[in-house]
This record gives C-alpha cells, structure tokens and sequence, in this order.
C-alpha cells in the first residue's frame, strides 16, 4: 500500500541537498576562517569566474571525455568477460584467483605503472582508469551470469527461439539489473580515479587543476573545480543512470 502523503522523489532529492548546502555553511560559520572553509558563497563566486573565463569548461569537457572513454571500455571488457566466466565454471576456477589480484589492487599502483609503461600520455591515462573498473564490473556481471534461469533457456530452446531473440528477451532482461549496478557503482567510482590519473600526469581536466590550486593552497578553487564535476556526476545520475536502473528492475515488480 502506497502512503499518499509521501513527496515525491524529486522533491526529496532537492531537499536533501538544501540540508548538504546548510550543513555546509553552517560548518564554514563555525570555523569563522575562509581559507580553511570557505562558506558556499565564496566558492559559487569562484566557479562564476572560472566558468567565465571558460577555464572551467574546458578542464570539465576534458575530464569528462576521459570518463566516458574509460566507462564504454571498462563496462564492454568487464561484461563479456563477467558472462564468459558466470557461464564457464572450470574458466572460471583457473582464472578466479586473477580476478582477486585485479579487484584488490590499489589503483595508484595501476596508474604510476601505466604511466612508466606507455608514458604520460591520454593512452595510459584512460588504460589506468579502465583496468581499474573492469574488474569490478567483471565480478558483478559474474554473478549475474550465475543466476540465469536454466528453465528460460530449456524453453527457449523447445521453441526453437533464433539467438537474437533469446538474448533480446531471456538473457539481457535478467542480466540488466547487475549491469544498472555496474554502470551506477563504476560511474561514482571511475571519475574519481580519472582525477587521480590527472593529479599524477596530465595537463588538462579538474583533477589538475585541484592539483594546481592544491599547491597554491587556495581552498575555495578547489572545492570549485570538486563540487563542478560532483554536480555533472549527479546530474548523470539522476538524468541518465537511475532511470536506466528502473527499467531494469520493473520485471522483477510485475
């Protein structure tokens, strides 16, 4: 039974983030000291002069494209080789220990190598970034391709189904809820190692400039450039990834 009186989504979202905003100030009030933290307007004020001067637009289209290059590579790599091993018991077993070293490698360790390896170029940046994802991708799609239905794929079979329409209709329905949790889990975690890459080795995107504001200690061109980006990921999340996810899911409602 649904609670009428309850807002909607949306409205709670926004109010959620108010509380964040005045949770903010109220810290930045209590401290009293601006270099340490400033208060939202001041860092509002430095993201109207960055986006102005167009810097802000270009780092944040760099970083971007390095995100979603290495998301479309890390999902396509850890999802056909997730099913491959879901589906491959004895494959699986041999290279199991391969996916354990991958998840619990630390990532600066991938990055510091890429860049020694390849050089300090886009390649080895978005090759760091995608390694780091794949894996985790990798063991989601994993226990999804565990979890088919085998009598879906007997009656599949019965009826002489083509193989476009068993994975239009059998395999892709019941494996689309651990890709939503794949692409919402990778997308919070892959642009934070796409700023890392940035801080390490690159000359464009926010994670360079929070490295070059870094060394100039100025606090609220940081927070700037990290509560930017924050507000692109959110908007993809709400716009593009939770909407994806509740499609996923509506079989599992009927």
């Amino acid at each position: 039974m649904t609670d009428r009186t309850a807002l909607p989504p949306q409205v709670i979202y926004a109010l959620s983030l108010t509380g964040f905003v005045l949770f903010w100030w109220a810290l930045s009030w209590a401290k009293g000291d601006p270099r340490i933290l400033p208060a939202p307007s001041e860092v509002l004020t430095v993201i109207w002069a960055e986006a102005q001067s167009g810097r802000l637009w270009q780092h944040l289209s760099a970083t971007l494209v390095r995100v979603g290059l290495a998301f479309a590579l890390a999902m396509l790599f850890g999802t056909v080789l997730g099913v491959m091993l879901g589906r491959m018991p004895r494959a699986d077993r041999w290279l199991d220990p391969w996916v354990t070293i991958f998840l619990n490698l630390p990532a600066l360790v991938v990055i510091v190598l890429c860049y020694l390896w390849i050089g300090l170029n886009e390649v080895a940046a978005i090759a760091a970034v995608t390694i780091n994802k794949t894996a985790m991708v990798l063991a989601t799609m994993r226990e999804g391709a565990r979890t088919l239905r085998p009598e879906m794929a007997e009656m599949a079979l019965v009826f002489r189904m083509p193989w476009v329409a068993r994975l239009r209709h059998i395999v892709a329905p019941q494996l689309a809820p651990f890709l939503a949790t794949s692409a919402r889990l990778g997308l919070a975690i892959i642009w934070k190692i796409v700023l890392v890459v940035e801080f390490l080795g690159r000359s464009t995107g926010v994670g360079f400039q929070i490295h070059l504001k870094f060394q100039m200690f100025e606090i609220p061109a940081v927070l700037a450039y990290a509560l930017s980006f924050v507000a692109v990921m959110l908007a993809i999340d709400a716009l593009v990834i939770h909407p994806l996810e509740q499609r996923a899911n509506r079989w599992r409602q009927r």
